[in-house]
């Protein structure tokens, strides 16, 4: 449940502050799942994104890894300008943006921006220096052989969670947000995950594969793969419309996976 600025607490508020300088107004977001407070905050010198979770939040772990892994994403990412562990509640601040979500329908002017962020994103090694997840790991329970998921495996710093919420357009270029699950893998897999949104917005499936095709680290996909991906993919959403059956974008995630998982093994 998303709180809003004021239920935090004053000696909370008070240390935000003595960051920002005085806060004169908070503008509480209205997307995005995995943060108990995000807010825009109008201060004395100028607009901050805060997110935060309490301390003893089962993910309260994501933040510390959310701010481990900005100095190599950043620029591309917003870039964090402090963080607040007062015992109670852990919170990040960041630069603000003044952008809107992408759009990834068919006749986009978008997607060529988005499809850039890839490209950059791909060229980041993951930073030896920080415990990341590994992309086998996390799909490890979509695959059916442990040698499925090493054709998932690789050295670069994934993102993986390409909803529109997460890509922002700002001044013609557009920055990726949300990092609290960074992932090491290869590093066609962002491109692959992109494809299943495209296909949801609207997307053929060739033309999906066209617009992830446009990164050259997709060339570098084995097709055996690409394959074992769509598959897994088919099934992470599956499971994930299936413990929301109310809500429908996550059904047509599902339904997006299932057609290109088909598409592959025909």
């Amino acid at each position: 449940m998303r709180l809003h600025w004021n239920d935090l607490p004053t000696a909370t508020r008070d240390a935000v502050a003595a960051c920002t300088g005085p806060i004169y107004a908070a503008t509480t977001a209205d997307k995005g799942l995995n943060s108990e407070i995000a807010a825009t905050l109008d201060t004395s010198a100028g607009r901050v994104f805060v997110k935060g979770l309490r301390c003893d939040h089962p993910r309260a772990w994501t933040q510390q890894r959310e701010a481990a892994i900005n100095p190599h994403v950043a620029p591309l990412a917003p870039r964090l300008l402090w963080r607040i562990d007062d015992g109670e509640w852990n919170l990040l601040g960041f630069e603000h943006l003044d952008g809107r979500p992408a759009d990834y329908g068919p006749s986009s002017s978008d997607l060529p921006l988005v499809a850039e962020a890839i490209i950059t994103l791909a060229s980041v090694p993951a930073p030896s220096e920080i415990e990341l997840k590994q992309i086998e790991q996390r799909f490890a329970d979509y695959v059916d052989t442990p040698d499925d998921a090493k054709l998932l495996s690789g050295d670069t710093l994934l993102h993986t969670d390409w909803t529109p919420d997460n890509v922002l357009i700002v001044d013609h270029a557009a920055r990726v947000v949300d990092w609290a699950w960074p992932t090491r893998g290869a590093a066609w897999i962002d491109a692959a995950c992109w494809v299943v949104w495209l296909i949801s917005a609207g997307h053929t499936l060739e033309a999906a594969e066209q617009w992830a095709a446009k990164t050259p680290a997709w060339a570098t996909a084995p097709t055996r793969a690409l394959d074992v991906f769509a598959t897994a993919q088919q099934r992470l959403w599956e499971g994930i419309a299936a413990d929301a059956p109310d809500v429908p974008w996550k059904r047509g995630l599902a339904d997006a996976a299932a057609r290109w998982s088909a598409y592959r093994r025909a």
